[in-house]
């Protein structure tokens, strides 16, 4: 039995809104702190959403959540409390509105900036269809940084469809919001309401109804009510100001460190390195500088920034602009290094290409969360980056074999003059390695066997070491096994060397693409047999990443069974 009840918030009394209030915290606190997930976002939405199910007619109704991160009340709201335990594990509730999950979610999000274009395609469709209910794009402030709002505002004359845009003001996004827009936001928010900020957005074609507490029913519920009626003739700018964290002090407090709350990582984390390893470049080299896109704390340049503060720039969510910003530092001579998340460094596939690389440019990318990365789901598994930075001229790709090969790689990207991504997971162990040269593998194992590895990352390291053990045990044999810690250039020498007949390749990417094409590919008209072991073409969802791992693709026993199988023949 569902313990919330849509129909009850209809009827409730102020105060008895606030009594759901608190029960919802207390289950969203209680289930990430079990669970893992996003904290403070959803903790500061949770009296705008409650608001937002008493005013309008959900799922007739439809809302589109931007990122999507703040949609735990809505969960809990729209039948799923009673499963909301289960919340980012695998084969349970998605940290992010999921189409398949319910009817009450009518589009899946989980990158920022998308909710608006959603909503006037939704819009425009029902109109279209000439069907009657109302389109709610809830975004945050930190998503309004992002250039695909502003050509989605853009089209609003030309779609010429009416729906309401809430704008979730807190200040923040994971970092603190930052730039033009996030001060006009700021000056909307003063006691004079400068004309010209309000006629920036009325100028879309839109009609700005002015600031209301989101914390507040008081003030919230009849501002949401004049939306609602407007709607049936004007596109309508509700700005709504929240607290992220509302309700828990050491949230409020802490909204950076509180947005996403999760297990303790077991072993040192490689965006720790990569702040350790780039300040001290830094005091050595003038020219380097560091850009990220809203993600300063989560990638470790925190240190970095305080440090170095006229040569560290967080651009807010806009990864298509930090690229072109680090291709034109690079032309003027400097060296950047753009850190960012895999899953986020797909956004900016064309500027990766024509800017950067196409220039020839010594931008280096420091792309974490490389491979799966568990609890976030589709939207953020880093597991297709191999793959669409493989074919890229003039880009060298390296994966690291743990935290200590990763620094050395910093260290060569210091006076290496084309572009370079340098692609790795969360966490990892700092191990050693011995210098090396760029595109030169490492043999990790040699034997007279006829059978031989090629693993990318340490991940696939330690699965290949594995693998290893349980051939022997087993079957009595041994195999070679390589660190083919660079998937761009090949180390072509290295291949031609091995005399192995059968060749095996272990990625945390999908198959399709990566280091295991490239390696098939180099030998296709060779007498060897070549497995590739990767991803399965799938979307991988919500998950422990050893599970995923075994389940689409890199699983031991069914690597281990077809190593037998073509090793027998």
């Amino acid at each position: 039995m569902n313990k919330y009840s849509v129909a009850e918030l209809k009827e409730a009394s102020v105060e008895q809104l606030k009594t759901i209030c608190e029960n919802l915290r207390s289950d969203i606190y209680q289930t990430v702190s079990a669970c893992g997930g996003h904290l403070s976002s959803n903790l500061g939405a949770v009296e705008l959403t409650v608001a937002l199910h008493r005013v309008f007619h959900f799922p007739n109704d439809k809302i589109i959540f931007d990122v999507g991160h703040q949609c735990y009340t809505h969960k809990l709201l729209t039948g799923r409390a009673d499963k909301f335990h289960t919340l980012r594990k695998e084969g349970g509730l998605s940290g992010f509105p999921k189409r398949e999950e319910s009817v009450y979610d009518c589009y899946d999000t989980g990158h920022a900036g998308t909710a608006l274009s959603a909503a006037l395609g939704i819009g425009k469709a029902r109109d279209l269809k000439k069907e009657d209910f109302n389109v709610i794009a809830l975004i945050g402030d930190g998503s309004f940084q992002n250039g695909l709002i502003y050509e989605a505002l853009n089209s609003l004359k030309i779609l010429n469809t009416n729906i309401l845009i809430i704008l979730n003001d807190n200040g923040m996004s994971i970092s603190p919001t930052v730039g033009g827009a996030h001060e006009v936001l700021q000056e909307l928010k003063g006691e004079q309401k400068p004309l010209e900020d309000i006629a920036l957005f009325e100028r879309f074609g839109l009609k700005y109804m002015g600031i209301v507490n989101g914390n507040d029913f008081e003030e919230l519920l009849p501002a949401l009510e004049e939306a609602k009626e407007r709607l049936k003739s004007e596109t309508v700018l509700l700005h709504v100001v929240t607290k992220k964290g509302q309700g828990y002090p050491f949230s409020e407090n802490a909204p950076m460190q509180t947005h996403s709350v999760g297990p303790k990582v077991k072993n040192k984390e490689y965006s720790s390195a990569l702040g350790e390893e780039l300040s001290l470049l830094a005091e050595k080299n003038e020219k380097i500088v560091a850009v990220t896109a809203a993600m300063t704390d989560s990638l470790g340049l925190r240190t970095f920034f305080e440090r170095y503060p006229t040569r560290s720039f967080d651009v807010g969510i806009c990864e298509e602009h930090a690229s072109v910003l680090c291709a034109a530092l690079a032309t003027q001579g400097l060296k950047p290094y753009y850190a960012i998340y895999s899953t986020f460094l797909q956004r900016a596939f064309d500027e990766i290409i024509h800017d950067i690389c196409g220039q020839d440019l010594p931008v280096t990318f420091c792309v974490d969360r490389g491979g799966a990365t568990g609890a976030d789901g589709e939207t953020h598994q880093g597991v297709f980056d191999l793959s669409y930075l493989s074919f890229i001229p003039n880009l060298t790709i390296a994966v690291p074999k743990n935290i200590s090969e990763f620094r050395e790689m910093l260290r060569l990207s210091a006076n290496y003059m084309h572009p370079l991504a340098i692609r790795y997971p969360r966490e990892g162990t700092e191990g050693d390695t011995e210098p090396f040269e760029i595109g030169k593998f490492e043999v990790l194992h040699s034997t007279m066997s006829d059978i031989v590895i090629f693993a990318a990352g340490e991940r696939c390291l330690n699965l290949a070491f594995s693998l290893k053990e349980k051939l022997s045990e087993r079957y009595g044999k041994d195999v070679s096994i390589v660190n083919a810690r660079f998937l761009k250039p090949l180390d072509q020498g290295l291949l031609i060397s091995r005399r192995e007949k059968l060749v095996v390749t272990l990625e945390d990417n999908v198959r399709v693409g990566g280091l295991g094409s490239a390696i098939a590919d180099f030998y296709r008209n060779s007498c060897k047999k070549v497995l590739t072991f990767g991803y399965m073409d799938k979307f991988l969802p919500h998950g422990e990443v050893a599970s995923l791992m075994e389940k689409y693709g890199l699983g031991q026993e069914y690597i281990l069974e077809e190593i037998i199988k073509h090793a027998s023949r």
